[in-house]
């Protein structure tokens, strides 16, 4: 088998996990090598996700590693024998990687948590906000590949659509619902829209109202994506220079803690429901 030329998100966070086992035991690549009878380049090819790991080697690595975390080890394992192509395989070569390796990341979610303060999240979008928004891009798409944005972006749906939905949940400022990123009757759609997605007992939108006292979080956008176990959960921030996937468990503890923090600020489910039903009916 050839080395992977682009491996996906999810093929480079093992190979991650991998390299940081072998660390926390303080062995060198080389001496992993040995200890599995390979070359040192074979390690260093598994762990940059260029090449695979069968799950003999990858049991034997953990034991080597003195890992006794027996669910991580087994979710490791999944992770290098799923063989899943997705719906999100149809847009490899005509969307960047990144839009495929989001939603391989959320088919594989345990869970899905949102903030946004300016748009709202994808999940929850309907296809002309999200139309509008891919069309307000500069230098402008071309049309075929802003249509295929927004297709992608509703596949993406599916997660929370799905007979075994995976458990989403929201917190959105005001602002964001206020902002008319279409026109009146887009705006209206989409809180409608808000509103039907969140009856589902599996989906929860909470809203921070404009009039909530001592919020200075209006930067914060996040997203949270639950893994097998909480070592594999990941987050994605937006950066100077775009979104980046977090993994490192100190960071994702401060976004599960600042998460935390910006739920308590916001309405309960069943007041958000009311406000928003109320801002439909005023727009």
């Amino acid at each position: 088998m050839g080395l992977r030329r682009e491996p996906t998100a999810r093929q480079v966070r093992l190979a991650v996990e991998l390299r940081r086992l072998r660390e926390a035991a303080g062995l060198k690549a080389r001496e992993a090598a040995a200890l599995l009878g390979v070359s040192p380049t074979q390690i260093n090819q598994i762990e940059y996700g260029q090449s695979g790991v069968s799950e003999a080697r990858l049991r034997s690595l953990a034991a080597h590693y003195a890992c006794m975390d027996e669910m991580f080890i087994d979710a490791l394992v999944a992770m290098a024998t799923d063989r899943t192509r997705g719906w999100w395989e149809e847009y490899r070569g005509r969307l960047p990687s990144a839009f495929l390796d989001l939603a391989e990341l959320e088919h594989h979610a345990t869970y899905r948590a949102d903030v946004e303060c300016l748009h709202v999240p994808g999940l929850l979008q309907t296809e002309d906000y999200a139309r509008a928004v891919f069309a307000y891009r500069v230098p402008e798409l071309p049309g075929p590949e802003l249509e295929l944005r927004v297709q992608h972006r509703m596949e993406r749906r599916v997660i929370i659509e799905r007979p075994e939905p995976v458990p989403y949940e929201a917190v959105v400022h005001e602002s964001a619902l206020r902002i008319r990123v279409g026109d009146r009757a887009a705006a209206r759609a989409q809180l409608v829209h808000i509103l039907q997605l969140s009856e589902a007992d599996h989906v929860t939108v909470r809203v921070i109202p404009f009039d909530r006292d001592g919020f200075a979080g209006a930067w914060n956008t996040m997203m949270l994506a639950g893994g097998a176990v909480p070592k594999l959960d990941s987050a994605q921030r937006d950066g100077p220079e775009g979104t980046a996937l977090v993994d490192s468990e100190a960071q994702l503890d401060s976004l599960r803690t600042l998460f935390r923090k910006l739920e308590a600020e916001s309405l309960g489910p069943d007041a958000s429901r009311d406000f928003m039903s109320r801002m439909a009916k005023e727009v």
